[in-house]
């Protein structure tokens, strides 16, 4: 790997043997989440979520953007961003009749879409179980037809969900009977000084490589996707999709950890 310095802001690590280029970036400087960049993520399948909210995030001066998990009347919250959304997860409308819900809701323009290029995040992971962390790309039709390289997918350069554990995921063919994914298994990561990590995926026409700490952790060929994909950062509440509250303690014990990231950058080959 070699380093592609940002002035005033640690440097990237990206693979060797290629000259790059950066093409977006949101390094969190100031105090103020950047809009123009980042929208919430607040709906899945149609609903509302009832653990996702707007306040579980923030930027904290010190060029780092701060997830937390945070309890309002005795629930627990916690925040996702993105810069695109999927169709699936925009809530559903009437058609003008009234009679009818239109399966798919109208995608708001998207503040950022990619495709192909190296994707890389500079993060210090939570600390404590009861909450889980996830650095991914999806496509806006990802699920909309049985052909991946033209609805795209789901490719979760990380999701951690233990503390000082990370794996890495690609899904494909939505979230139905249809559904197919892969994926690398559980990873242990070793401490660093800083407590910062650097998670990379190299996406290509031949495949997928993805990259912890300036070392390749797993490579899969395909399915690949050929079509613009958004970037998510987000953090959830284990356990969200059981009745039972059989996570309140953990998400407890959670309201003191966080989830920093320093920068998301995306990189072009020259």
């Amino acid at each position: 790997m070699k380093k592609y310095t940002v002035d005033g802001h640690a440097p990237s690590l990206l693979p060797d043997g290629k000259e790059w280029k950066l093409v977006w970036q949101d390094e969190f400087d100031g105090d103020v989440l950047d809009e123009t960049k980042w929208s919430f993520r607040l709906h899945i399948m149609g609903q509302r979520h009832e653990t996702w909210c707007e306040d579980a995030v923030y930027v904290d001066g010190n060029s780092n953007l701060v997830f937390k998990v945070i309890e309002k009347d005795g629930e627990f919250y916690s925040s996702q961003l993105q810069t695109g959304e999927n169709y699936m997860d925009r809530p559903a409308e009437k058609n003008n009749f009234g009679r009818f819900t239109w399966p798919i809701a109208k995608l708001a323009t998207p503040k950022f879409m990619h495709k192909f290029g190296y994707y890389e995040c500079r993060c210090k992971l939570q600390k404590k179980k009861g909450w889980w962390s996830a650095f991914w790309l999806q496509s806006p039709l990802q699920g909309s037809t049985l052909n991946p390289a033209v609805s795209g997918m789901e490719l979760d350069i990380i999701e951690s969900f233990t503390p000082n554990n990370i794996e890495h995921n690609i899904h494909w063919n939505g979230c139905g009977a249809d559904w197919q994914c892969a994926g690398s298994g559980n990873y242990d990561i070793a401490d660093t000084e800083d407590g910062y990590h650097l998670f990379g995926l190299l996406w290509t026409k031949e495949g997928y490589t993805f990259y912890v700490d300036g070392k390749e952790t797993w490579h899969i060929d395909g399915p690949v996707s050929e079509t613009e994909q958004f970037i998510l950062i987000s953090t959830e509440c284990l356990g969200y999709r059981k009745p039972e509250r059989e996570w309140q303690e953990e998400w407890r014990a959670c309201l003191d950890d966080t989830f920093e990231v320093d920068y998301i950058r995306v990189f072009d080959e020259v």
